[in-house]
């Protein structure tokens, strides 16, 4: 392989385990927001001013 791929290879994993972290926090307030009463959907970005 050659170090062109291989930093290719370094950057989709470090890419990936960030993904995977912020996936993670954003599982995690959803579940906090459900137990103290929330009402977003999962899809649903509750900070997002509505429009009358």
């Amino acid at each position: 392989m050659s170090k062109r791929d291989e930093e290719r290879e370094a950057r989709l994993a470090a890419a990936l385990r960030e993904n995977l972290r912020r996936r993670k926090a954003q599982a995690r307030g959803q579940a906090g927001s459900e137990a103290s009463g929330g009402s977003a959907s999962p899809g649903e970005d509750s900070t997002h001013d509505r429009q009358p």
